[in-house]
């Protein structure tokens, strides 16, 4: 039996607000007759986040919009344009409000430190609904295969004996010290072994790879989809539109819940990451996908502003 999750806590004290606009722009050669959009710009309520307000606008006007759950329990929105357009733009945005989430000593302090082969023990055996759940973030997905070079550097951290939450800390520490950040040595088709031996990426590679190998090690690991708070240089003023989209890593322990660890900052997730939603990759949480009929070549520009307000 497992016991109750960190992450089922309740009363936790709010410890951050945040305002968040992200916006999407597409500009179109030619123009186009229907758009069909699926939307996951909506931020996910959960014990450690809750939404003061949301508003999704769009340019030109949709003619219908639904709102919607998807199958891992995040809020949608799916709409439809008929009217004859050479651009679209989607403005989400969003008051967010962040309790305070265990530290890494918290956390410690109330795991009883198994070992990691333990906790793959546990998760094959345990038949409680908080498990079962978890294991839908077990297998291989559309962009998180699995091999064995994977397997193999994640067990440089995970060493026999070693506590589970040590370990993936180590591994996403490693990531961010054997990876360097370039957005321009992949995109969303770039394969993971790709990544595993060019050594490059961005936030959501470096998500995929942690995901993987854990995966690999029998371990549940989820994609979360969001944002992070970024911090201009000292005496520089925030800039619109200088923040962006973000992703990390959540990682399940029968006894702790999920435990959120962003490898592209080398950090345990605290109080500066705003969730969208979370899935077993990054498919599943796209912020905008759909269909349109025309346009031909078209252009895209992505803002995300994302402001500290006072509680």
């Amino acid at each position: 039996m497992s016991a109750p999750p960190l992450s089922a806590a309740s009363g936790a004290p709010v410890c951050a607000r945040y305002r968040v606009v992200h916006e999407t722009h597409y500009h179109y050669q030619s123009k186009v007759t229907l758009s069909q959009q699926y939307l996951h710009m909506t931020p996910r309520p959960f014990a450690f986040q809750q939404t003061q307000s949301h508003l999704i606008r769009l340019e030109p006007a949709i003619d219908e919009g639904r709102d919607g759950v998807d199958f891992f329990g995040n809020p949608t929105r799916h709409v439809a344009l008929t009217v004859p357009h050479a651009h679209l733009l989607v403005h989400a945005a969003s008051t967010v409000l962040l309790r305070a989430r265990p530290t890494l000593a918290q956390i410690a302090r109330d795991s009883n430190t198994l070992p990691w082969e333990s906790v793959r023990a546990l998760i094959a055996s345990d038949r409680s609904a908080a498990t079962l759940e978890a294991c839908r973030y077990l297998y291989a997905s559309p962009h998180v295969a699995w091999f064995a070079e994977l397997e193999a550097y994640a067990r440089l951290s995970f060493t026999p004996g070693r506590p589970q939450l040590d370990a993936a800390l180590d591994l996403g520490q490693r990531i961010f010290a054997d990876f360097q950040f370039d957005p321009r040595a992949t995109d969303i088709s770039t394969p993971l072994e790709q990544v595993l031996r060019g050594r490059r990426g961005v936030c959501q590679d470096f998500a995929h790879l942690m995901i993987g190998c854990l995966r690999a090690l029998g371990l549940p690991a989820r994609y979360m989809s969001g944002y992070i708070l970024t911090h201009p240089p000292a005496g520089q003023p925030r800039l619109i539109g200088a923040d962006a989209s973000h992703a990390w890593v959540a990682l399940y322990c029968p006894t702790l819940g999920w435990i959120d660890i962003d490898p592209t900052n080398r950090t345990l997730v605290q109080h500066e990451h705003i969730t969208l939603g979370w899935g077993r990759d990054f498919s599943d949480v796209t912020p905008m996908r759909g269909i349109v009929l025309g346009g031909g070549q078209q252009r895209l520009e992505v803002q995300v502003t994302v402001t500290p307000l006072a509680l």
